[in-house]
C-alpha cells in the first residue's frame, strides 16, 4: 500500500457540466474550494440506451459532450479541460469499467470470446436484487474473466484503454464495481501501468460487498477505496466495524451523496446545517473525501446517467462555497484527517452528541470531533476536562469551520447549534 496523500475530490458529473469546453468555470471553482482531485464520470461513446455507463466505443466520446462549434477534435476538447485542470492544481480521475460494455457494442460480436452468455445464445447481463426483485441491466453485456479462451486479449484491450485515457490527462480510475472483476486482473493492470506511469492512482468501487471482499479486492493495489460512512446514523455501531477491518489494508474515500444516490439536500429538504454536518463528518472521518458538483449549491436534482443535462442546473439561493472551503482547508493542514487512523467513539451522557477521538501513533497527532447529530435543535455537551480523551497529553486547538474557539475552559460546557460539529486537534510532528 502507497503512501496516503491529500485525497479531496469533486465529482464533476459530465451531463450536468456540458460540454468539454464549458468545463473550466466547473474546474475554476473546485479548485477555489481547495479540491485537489476532480472524478469525471464516462466521457466515452455510450450505447443505444444512452446511460453513461453502457460504454459502446472505449475510444470514442459521448457527442453531447463535444463543443459541435470548436475548430478542435473531441481528443482535444478533452486535453484542452485536463490541462486547464492541471493549471488550476487538480489531477483528474475518470471512471474505468470493465465489467460489462453495451449490449451494442462492437466487441460482442468482434469478441464474442470476451463475453459471458447464456444457454440460449444471448449475451449475459449484469444484474442485482434489490428488496428482492432481480434487476436486469439490458442494455449491458458482461466480460468473461474467468473463462474467456481469450483473457489475454480482453486484458490488452483494457490496458490499451488505460493508455488512451492517461493520454488524455487523466491521472486517476474509479475502477467500477472492482470487486466483480478477479484480482489477477487488477493486480496485472495496476502493476503494469504503475511501471509505466508512476503517479496514477486506482481507486476500488466496492460499495455493497463484505468487508472481506473489500479486503481482497483492495489487496490487488488499489490506493483507495470508497467507505460506506454516507449511510450511516450516527448511533449504530456497523461503521466502525467495517472501518476498522479495512483501514489498516487501504485507505478509504467517504462523500456525503453520490451520482449513484438521492441528492442529500433532497432527502434534508433543503436543510443547510444537515447539509454541513453530512460534509463534514465525510471529509474528517476517512482518509479522502468526495463531494459531487452541485452539492455545494444544495442541488435537490438526482443525476441521471441518461437524461441529465445542463438544463438541470439548479437556482437554490444556497452557497455553501466558504463552509466547504474552510472544511477542506482543514483536511489539507491537519494530517491526521488525511489517513486511516484509529478511531472510537466515546460515551457521552447526551445522545445527541457524537464524540469521537482520533489517533496516530505514525504523525503523533489526535483530535476530538463533538458533532451535534440534531440538524434541528441545540444540543449541550458537558465534560469536566477535554484532555481527558486526549492520550498524549497534548494541547488541543479549535480547527472548526465555524464559531472556533480561542480558548477551551475546564470545566468544558457548550451548547452546540443545530449539526454545529467542534473540531480540536493536536499539533502534528
Amino acid at each position: 500500500m502507497r503512501q496516503p496523500e491529500k485525497t479531496i475530490i469533486y465529482n464533476l458529473f459530465p451531463l450536468l457540466a456540458g460540454e468539454f469546453t464549458e468545463w473550466e468555470r466547473h474546474l475554476t471553482r473546485a479548485s477555489e474550494m481547495g479540491f485537489n482531485w476532480v472524478f469525471v464520470n464516462p466521457i466515452q461513446l455510450t450505447g443505444y440506451s444512452g446511460s453513461l455507463y453502457s460504454i459502446k466505443d472505449y475510444f470514442g466520446f459521448n457527442p453531447l459532450l463535444i463543443d459541435q462549434e470548436s475548430k478542435k477534435s473531441p481528443e482535444d476538447q478533452v486535453k484542452g479541460a485536463n490541462r486547464t485542470a492541471e493549471k488550476l492544481g487538480l489531477r483528474m480521475m475518470i471512471d474505468l469499467v470493465v465489467n460489462h460494455c453495451a449490449v451494442d457494442s462492437d466487441l460482442v460480436r468482434e469478441h464474442p470470446e470476451w463475453f459471458q452468455w447464456e444457454k440460449e445464445g444471448h449475451v449475459s447481463k449484469p444484474f442485482c436484487y434489490e428488496n428482492g426483485k432481480k434487476v436486469v441491466w439490458n442494455d449491458l453485456a458482461k466480460f468473461d474473466y474467468w473463462h474467456s479462451v481469450d483473457q489475454e486479449g480482453l486484458f490488452l484491450f483494457f490496458s490499451k484503454v488505460v493508455k488512451f485515457l492517461i493520454d488524455l490527462g487523466f491521472m486517476g480510475f474509479r475502477c467500477d464495481a472492482a470487486y466483480q472483476v478477479p484480482v489477477r486482473f487488477w493486480e496485472r493492470l495496476i502493476q503494469e501501468t504503475r511501471t509505466l506511469y508512476p503517479e496514477v492512482q486506482f481507486f476500488a468501487e466496492t460499495l455493497g460487498c463484505t468487508p472481506d471482499q473489500t479486503r481482497k479486492t483492495a489487496g490487488a493495489g488499489f490506493d483507495y477505496i470508497f467507505n460506506s460512512s454516507k449511510w450511516w446514523d450516527f448511533h449504530s455501531f456497523w461503521l466502525m466495524e467495517q472501518y476498522n477491518l479495512t483501514r489498516e489494508v487501504v485507505p478509504s474515500i467517504g462523500f456525503p451523496e453520490s451520482h449513484d444516490t438521492k441528492r442529500l439536500g433532497e432527502e434534508l429538504h433543503g436543510n443547510t446545517d444537515g447539509l454541513k454536518q453530512r460534509y463534514l463528518f465525510s471529509a474528517l472521518c476517512s482518509a479522502g473525501v468526495l463531494m459531487p458538483i452541485g452539492f455545494e449549491f444544495g442541488f435537490r436534482k438526482r443525476f441521471d446517467v441518461v437524461k441529465t443535462t445542463p438544463d438541470d442546473w439548479e437556482q437554490t439561493g444556497i452557497d455553501l462555497t466558504s463552509f466547504i472551503t474552510s472544511v477542506n482547508t482543514i483536511k489539507r493542514n491537519h494530517g491526521i484527517f488525511q489517513i486511516e487512523a484509529p478511531t472510537e467513539i466515546l460515551h457521552c451522557d447526551n445522545p445527541n452528541i457524537l464524540l469521537m477521538w482520533k489517533g496516530s501513533v505514525g504523525i503523533h497527532s489526535e483530535s476530538l470531533i463533538i458533532l451535534n447529530k440534531d440538524i434541528h435543535n441545540k444540543q449541550h455537551f458537558y465534560a469536566d476536562s477535554l484532555h481527558k480523551f486526549i492520550q498524549s497529553g497534548g494541547v488541543l486547538n479549535d480547527v472548526s469551520p465555524e464559531y472556533r474557539l480561542e480558548y477551551l475552559p475546564e470545566p468544558f460546557s457548550y451548547d452546540l447549534r443545530p449539526g454545529q460539529t467542534i473540531v480540536l486537534v493536536t499539533a502534528d510532528l
